[in-house]
């Protein structure tokens, strides 16, 4: 029999065992993966299988793909686009010295929102610039929202947003910087898709979330380790598996909570080499979305 004390406590623990399975089941982040990331030798539509066996409910694919396979895919298996991904914005950035160069990434970038429009995604990742010994931080800061102006009208037209997402380009390195950059255009057609794993060598993921608020219009769910890193080299820190690494994940849904954040977590993880690993993918998001 158990006393007052223990009762009590017993009481405490199932009423918040209860709120957080609550919390869980309302919170509305669905789960999907980014197509780059699937590293099986197989065609489209296989893929696609694979995704939706796996438990995902959409996926996020390149621009440029065949568009008609992709969208067989999409109708065979169910599966919803999340997003669509900028596939040129690296090797054409819109912060290249060189005016053909930029005006191949607007090109991309314009490719994108239709590839969007088609296959019905919301918005467009885009990474908008990349500084370096050739580009200033200014010059790419001026160019980029130059370019990106250039399609805003287009992507007002399909309606599907142009988001910007935080990498590792020596470019946008703060979440107040973020917000401002958006913000200056001015326009409900320009987001953030927003990266948690990127964050983490040089910030906080949570708090990059309340800065951002209302301007995040996708998630990237990844994972990183600053010990990997500091052992290895930066870019090992992203070969660690989902809820082993640095991110504080309930801190990081929380924040999302905050900003009232819904929509598609969408994972750029290593692992989706395999069906078995799509699983594993998937069924580590469900832990971190409870979380």
């Amino acid at each position: 029999m158990m006393n007052g004390v223990n009762r009590r406590s017993f009481l405490l623990a199932a009423n918040a065992a209860l709120a957080a399975s609550a919390a869980a089941k309302t919170r509305d982040v669905r789960k999907a993966i980014m197509y780059a990331t699937i590293q099986m030798d197989v065609p489209v539509m296989a893929k696609f299988k694979a995704v939706k066996e796996a438990g995902f409910a959409g996926i996020e694919p390149m621009s440029h793909m065949p568009q008609s396979e992709v969208l067989d895919a999409f109708a065979a298996t169910g599966l919803k686009p999340a997003s669509v991904c900028c596939s040129t914005h690296w090797k054409q950035p819109l912060s290249d010295p060189d005016p053909a160069v930029r005006k191949a990434g607007l090109d991309g970038l314009v490719q994108s929102l239709r590839d969007a429009k088609a296959y019905g995604a919301s918005s467009v990742l885009l990474v908008p610039a990349v500084v370096n010994k050739k580009v200033s931080y200014t010059d790419a800061y001026t160019r980029s929202q130059m370019e990106i102006r250039k399609a805003i009208p287009l992507a007002r037209e399909l309606g599907v947003k142009i988001a910007i997402e935080n990498v590792w380009n020596q470019f946008l390195l703060s979440p107040i910087e973020a917000a401002r950059y958006v913000d200056e255009f001015e326009s409900p057609a320009v987001g953030w898709h927003f990266d948690v794993g990127n964050v983490i060598t040089y910030g906080f993921p949570e708090q990059w979330i309340r800065i951002l608020g209302k301007r995040i219009t996708k998630v990237h769910i990844k994972e990183y380790s600053r010990a990997k890193r500091d052992k290895q080299g930066p870019s090992a820190g992203f070969q660690t598996a989902f809820l082993t690494g640095d991110n504080d994940w309930p801190a990081v849904m929380a924040a999302l909570d905050e900003v009232g954040y819904t929509g598609w977590g969408i994972a750029e993880q290593p692992g989706g080499n395999s069906p078995e690993g799509l699983k594993t993918l998937a069924t580590a998001m469900d832990q971190i979305f409870a979380s």
